[in-house]
This record gives structure tokens, C-alpha cells and sequence, in this order.
């Protein structure tokens, strides 16, 4: 049985609870800079191997995959650091805040030969689970265009210090899941366009980076996506309207998935309507924490299905490529707030020595390109 070390017992504490709770890998060590948080951890899941160390666990050879939830701007070091030591490595979205990082990584990955999964989670939540299957099952027909969003009101989060740092924006923390939606659906996007402002409740708390955003992306074959977020004013009912949404629009049909609803409409090529919500036990699966502040049901969907894929020698997707990929488009994003202007992906791609291909749909764990050096 592969083992695993968890970096980072914030979000992290939904793995720990995966770990202990699947019956394909085994929780060997768990690690924070901050002792207390470990030691309540280790109380909470009676998991009392901890340490406050990285580098421990890194030379623990006992340890087969390290999984990484620190912050986002540490993600670089510690991906290429368990790399280095020849670890399996999951990652939390976003996988890396700057692609003048990405063709170290493809490098390193490429000699290690050890595979990287990065945890975009809702991609194994039941309703997205479920529309995917629909699509490759041709239920919905040929797509023509996708609309994701995430909206939360999340006023509370101001409160915190760092969340008004100049390091943090909610293009990477929040719009990461939506647009790996579109990046899954639509992977050759080509350009992109965007608008976005601090809201009047953003301005007041000292908000530095936008906290409302819309933005429009085109693919190479001329489709259309739209992705939106809205973060620090009040949702509409849950009974109206779904705090995150993917919804895909076919040339016979449509559908529609709701994330903490557990809720999935389609109508499919025959004009029949279904709408699909998930019980209890379900709603108990992924969320075992108190408020449903984490999600604990997608990671052990995602880290058995790349226990499997190591087991199995398969690639396991979203991968260390697709992974860069949405940062590629997250980063243009960026900055098209900025300018004002569209934003050629493969511009961007080329500016930091990443291969062209980069956004095309399920490249393997094989080399695609020789990684150039960076030119930022």
C-alpha cells in the first residue's frame, strides 16, 4: 500500500480525513510550521506522526506521495522539493502563482519520472462526476459554449489580515475552479478578456485585488466561455441559484452542475428534463467537517484515483501540464485586468519558454516538448 505525507494542515485536513478513511493508501506524516496546529490535528484524527519540519518528511523514505496545501506562493519550492526527493506529488489549486516557474517543474518532472496530480477537487464531486459522464456520453450532443461561476459571500473573510495582503487575490483562490471548468471542456482556449473591480464592500476593508470579475474566453476553433465571480456581497437563496455552477449548452441538449446542492439538471437529446439531487448519505461523504468548511468526499475520490494511476501506470489528470495550463490562463486573466486588452495565451506561453501545446486536451505524463529557460 502507497503511503502519503500531508504539507500544510489547513485545507490539508481534508486528505487526512480521505487518508484515514480509504482503504488505498496509508497516512504516514503529517506537517505545519505551526506546532499547535499539528498537535490538534493529531488529536482530532489520532494521526500523532507530525512534525513542524518539511525536510523530515521529504527524507522520510518510507513516504511515497506528498501532498501539498500551503499557501499558494509556496507551491513552486515545495512541488520542486518533493520532486528533488523523489516523492509522487499532489498539489493543491492553484498549482503554481507564476508560470516563470513551469518549465523548471516540466524538467523536473520529466527526470524524476515521478507523476504530479494537482487537486482542482470539485472535478470529483458527485454532480460534475455526473455531467462529465453525461458529455462523453454524447447525452447533450456537440458543445457549443459553457458558463461557470462561484459566488460566495464571503464578507467574513475580510476580516482576516492576510486576505488583505497584496499577495492575495481572488482571481487565483477563487476563480481557480471555474476556470478549470472551462480549461476541462474547452482545453485549446486561445484568447481572453476580462473586467473586473473592488467592490464597495472590498474598498471599505482595505481590499487590495479585485473581488468581482467577468471575463470571456475564446478557443482556437472559435468557441465561447464565460466565467464569472462575485465574492464579498450577499447569494440569492440556494433554492434559486447555486453558489458554484458549470453549465454546458449542446447543440441537442444541456446541463447543469450545482456544487454544495449535490443537484444536476439535463436535458438531453431526446428533449427529456431530469433534475438529479444526492441524499444524506451522499451529503455525509463529502462533507464530514462541521459547516461544511471542507469537503473531504472529492480528495478521496482524487487521491484514490491517483494511488490508482501509479499503481496502474496511467496518467492521472489534471497533471503537472494541465495544471500550468489553467495558471497560464488564470495569469492572462490577470492581466487583462491590467491592460484592458485581450490576451493571447500562446503569447504568454512563449514569454515564459513553455510549449505551445500546453492547453491542449490530456497530455501525458511523457515529455511534450524540451522545456526552454525562462525568459521573464
Amino acid at each position: 500500500m502507497l503511503t502519503i505525507g500531508i504539507l500544510g494542515l489547513g485545507e490539508g485536513s481534508s486528505t487526512i480525513s480521505a487518508a484515514i478513511h480509504s482503504k488505498k493508501v496509508q497516512l504516514r506524516m503529517i506537517c505545519d510550521q505551526d506546532l499547535n496546529l499539528c498537535r490538534k490535528r493529531a488529536d482530532e484524527f489520532k494521526a500523532y506522526e507530525y512534525t513542524t519540519d518539511y525536510q523530515e518528511m521529504l527524507n522520510d523514505k518510507g513516504i511515497d506521495i506528498i501532498a501539498i496545501y500551503t499557501p499558494d506562493h509556496l507551491h513552486y519550492e515545495h512541488v520542486k522539493q518533493a520532486l528533488l526527493h523523489n516523492k509522487y506529488v499532489i498539489c493543491t489549486k492553484p498549482f503554481i502563482d507564476d508560470l516563470a516557474h513551469g518549465a523548471e517543474l516540466i524538467a523536473l518532472q520529466q527526470l524524476s519520472g515521478k507523476k504530479v496530480f494537482v487537486g482542482q477537487s470539485s472535478r470529483f464531486f458527485e454532480p460534475y462526476k455526473k455531467q462529465r459522464a453525461d458529455f462523453e456520453a454524447g447525452v447533450i450532443g456537440e458543445l457549443m459554449t459553457i458558463e461557470s461561476y462561484y459566488n460566495a459571500d464571503h464578507r467574513w473573510f475580510l476580516e482576516k489580515k492576510w486576505a488583505l495582503e497584496k499577495s492575495f487575490k481572488w482571481l487565483y483562490g477563487g476563480l481557480s475552479h471555474p476556470v478549470d471548468f472551462i480549461r476541462w471542456y474547452l482545453p485549446d482556449i486561445e484568447e481572453v478578456m476580462g473586467y473586473g473591480m473592488v467592490s464597495a464592500n472590498g474598498k471599505k476593508a482595505g481590499l487590495q485585488h479585485e473581488d468581482t470579475m467577468h471575463f470571456i474566453f475564446k478557443s482556437t476553433d472559435g468557441r465561447v466561455a464565460r466565467v464569472s465571480g462575485a465574492y464579498t456581497g450577499p447569494t440569492q437563496p440556494t433554492s434559486r441559484d447555486s453558489g458554484m455552477s458549470c453549465i454546458l449548452r449542446g447543440t441537442l441538449g444541456a446541463s447543469q452542475a450545482d456544487y454544495h446542492e449535490l443537484r444536476y439538471a439535463v436535458t438531453d437529446t431526446t428533449g427529456e428534463q431530469r433534475v438529479i439531487t444526492w441524499g444524506d448519505e451522499q451529503l455525509n461523504y463529502y462533507f464530514r467537517f462541521e459547516g461544511q468548511k471542507h469537503h473531504a468526499g472529492e480528495y478521496q475520490n482524487y487521491l484514490e484515483y491517483f494511488v490508482d494511476a501509479i499503481e496502474q501506470n496511467y496518467t492521472a489528470y489534471p497533471n503537472l501540464y494541465e495544471g500550468i495550463g489553467t495558471v497560464a490562463l488564470l495569469q492572462a486573466m490577470d492581466r487583462t485586468l491590467q491592460t484592458g486588452r485581450p490576451v493571447r495565451i500562446k503569447d504568454l506561453l512563449s514569454r515564459y519558454g513553455l510549449p505551445e501545446n500546453l492547453l491542449s486536451a490530456h497530455l501525458p505524463d511523457a515529455p511534450i516538448a524540451e522545456p526552454q529557460p525562462s525568459q521573464a
